[in-house]
């Protein structure tokens, strides 16, 4: 049977639509969750355990930098103090299904996003669909690319420093599996959602929620919010929150940027059905 024009769907037409769509989603994380899981070998070793090895590239090229200014450091260090334990019968398999998981998650966010277009497009005018074709291609670069920093720069320096940080030395840090996979998750993911903003801005901007006025008024707001957010998925040291900062808030302006083109765009068309 034909798909129904967008104008003739009922609300439950759309609702059908949706869960359609959020099926095929389901069913691509699933197929990439079940690679990941047989190659969760390679996963662990080589991807979510490579921080705690002092040759991983961040701690090299923070060592090097702090050695060419003669700063004391622990970068350098040898090795990590940190000991990663399992105390939980289920703990080493329940970390192997959710990090596959989440790894499907990551690896499917084109097709997810694909699935969402397709979701939204038909609401879309034809010019408007024409001018969003590089949506997917854009939004799923932002993502990796927030994933990339998260991973590269958030989670190294979160890790170097909470294990190197001791109230006695009488402490050690064994650090229980779950506890280390969910600061690996939640630095990847929340820095993956946080350079989407550029994409949900526009959209905002599309519906008439935001305009580039509101974002310039309450700039410094946002630049409040920005480091409250940097200390709260960062160590709380200055260095690392203005390094987590910074790539955050040249989104903001870029935000700004394309909410302006946004409204330019909105008031060509007016002015053209005038």
């Amino acid at each position: 049977m034909a798909k129904k024009n967008i104008n003739e769907m009922s609300f439950l037409d759309h609702l059908e639509d949706l869960r359609w769509h959020l099926i095929k989603i389901t069913l691509a994380v699933v197929i990439v969750a079940t690679l990941a899981f047989i190659f969760s070998r390679f996963i662990f070793e080589d991807i979510i355990f490579a921080p705690l090895d002092m040759t991983f590239p961040t701690y090299e090229l923070l060592c090097k930098t702090a050695t060419y200014m003669q700063v004391e450091t622990s970068f350098c260090n040898d090795e990590m103090p940190l000991i990663l334990q399992n105390r939980t019968m289920a703990g080493q398999f329940s970390a192997d299904i959710w990090t596959a998981i989440l790894g499907g998650f990551i690896m499917a966010f084109p097709y997810i996003i694909y699935q969402l277009w397709k979701f939204i497009s038909p609401g879309l005018h034809e010019n408007e669909r024409k001018h969003s074709r590089g949506f997917i291609i854009i939004s799923s670069l932002l993502f990796f690319t927030g994933a990339l920093f998260g991973y590269y720069i958030i989670t190294p320096l979160s890790i170097n420093f909470l294990a190197n940080y001791s109230i006695s030395a009488r402490v050690d840090n064994q650090i229980d599996i779950s506890s280390y996979i969910g600061l690996v998750r939640s630095s990847v993911l929340a820095s993956g959602i946080i350079f989407e903003l550029p994409i949900i801005i526009y959209f905002l901007t599309k519906i008439g929620l935001v305009t580039p006025e509101f974002l310039k008024k309450y700039r410094k707001y946002a630049l409040i919010l920005v480091l409250v957010l940097s200390a709260i998925i960062t160590p709380p040291d200055i260095a690392s929150q203005i390094i987590v900062a910074i790539p955050i808030l040249i989104l903001y302006e870029a935000s700004i940027i394309i909410s302006k083109i946004v409204i330019r765009n909105q008031n060509r068309k007016l002015k053209k059905h005038a």
